[in-house]
């Protein structure tokens, strides 16, 4: 294991892509901080660099490998391969528990000093991860030992990936009101529209989004909705009356609704700072739309058993106690309402009521968040230090 007082210079995350863009998207943010704020030479190996371009587009689908950003990024083609002690990084991190090529793995065994091995884990509100967060796990056959790490929303956690000029780089854009009229100008929004609700919905097929769109046509106040091109594809050429593509857009009733290119993440974030309201999904958009700042509804990843009812339900304990209006609506967008319910128009139309009613009260929520997030560091700090703690 490296030594305590040692500085890693080097760092290798295995990422397979199982959620499209979400698993690529944090470890990409991850890479990109560890490499630009701590000078950490960085390898990401990725299965799925298709998935990877779409969220930074100078990455090239043909290269085995190639350096993107000051990261280098290899492609992972599958589990053969032999590796020497000295291709091991000083910190190998495999994301979400994949397994690591064991040829990799014996050449984390001969290396001398052994590397800090981690396995980075999702990101949940539940009780347990406390518990469960820095845990050791010692290899079966080889003289290695793996440590859990989790982010997560309390200082017996990891926290949340957060880099260190993103406050200030949200706060100067939604203080420029000429900055935000010209990026959204680029995705097509009008300037009769500037004046309309906005929101940005980014959800997986599963969601009632047909039923929200009638809602949100039938509303009494304009609403422009961004959705990137390839989200909720039925519902949205539904409404459109024809293909998803970007730059499509109708207007009925009082919704507008625009197809926006699928962008790359610092203009995602740029999209959420601009919205009134962000619909997210998965993990990474999830955790930039809490430094966002604006009210958002998260849409889980769906498991068997419903499983993902109870991460919801643990996220809302913590983040929308007294927030009945979001908590009601969030928990019927992903499928855990009233059974009574039927998921037509009619049942969204007092559910998005209640939620615009409260949107004054979750932005002073999300501030008081956003102040108890920082206060339990950023991920990569708490990482590093984490590493060099290690015996």
């Amino acid at each position: 294991m490296l030594h305590a007082a040692a500085r890693p210079t080097s760092l290798a995350i295995f990422c397979k892509v199982v959620d499209n863009y979400g698993d690529i998207g944090i470890c990409w943010r991850l890479a990109r901080q560890l490499r630009h704020e701590h000078d950490i030479a960085v390898t990401l190996w990725v299965d799925d660099l298709a998935s990877f371009r779409r969220i930074w587009p100078a990455v090239d689908v043909d290269a085995d490998a190639q350096a993107v950003d000051g990261v280098q990024v290899r492609h992972w083609r599958g589990q053969d391969g032999a590796f020497a002690p000295e291709d091991v990084a000083d910190i190998v991190i495999e994301f979400f528990g994949v397994d690591i090529p064991p040829g990799y793995v014996a050449a984390m065994a001969q290396r001398t000093p052994r590397p800090a091995w981690i396995n980075y884990e999702g990101l949940s509100a539940e009780a347990w991860v406390e518990g469960c967060h820095r845990l050791p796990s010692m290899h079966p056959r080889l003289p290695l030992t793996k440590h859990f790490f989790f982010p997560g929303f309390t200082d017996r956690t990891g926290g949340l990936l957060r880099e260190r000029a993103l406050l200030d780089a949200r706060d100067r854009f939604q203080a420029d009101p000429a900055a935000q009229a010209a990026f959204l100008a680029r995705l097509g929004v009008a300037p009769a529209e500037m004046d309309a609700f906005r929101v940005s919905l980014f959800c997986y097929p599963e969601a009632p989004v047909a039923p929200l769109f009638d809602a949100w046509r039938d509303g009494g106040r304009p609403l422009t909705c961004l959705v990137p091109e390839g989200v909720a594809r039925v519902p949205v050429e539904a409404f459109l009356g024809g293909a998803a593509v970007p730059g499509a857009q109708a207007t009925r009733g009082a919704l507008t609704l625009r197809v926006v290119p699928f962008m790359r993440q610092d203009d995602y974030d740029r999209l959420l700072w601009a919205c009134d309201l962000n619909v997210v999904r998965g993990e990474d958009s999830w955790v930039r739309a809490q430094w966002a700042g604006k009210p958002f509804i998260w849409h889980i990843y769906p498991q068997d058993e419903n499983l993902h009812h109870v991460k919801l339900r643990a996220f809302l304990q913590r983040s929308a106690e007294g927030l009945p209006g979001l908590t009601a609506f969030s928990l019927r967008w992903n499928g855990a309402g009233h059974p009574d319910m039927d998921g037509s128009a009619a049942d969204w139309r007092p559910l998005w009521t209640s939620l615009q009613a409260e949107l004054p009260a979750i932005t002073q929520r999300n501030a008081e968040w956003q102040a108890r997030m920082l206060a339990n560091g950023d991920l990569v700090g708490n990482l590093l230090a984490f590493v060099r703690s290690l015996p």
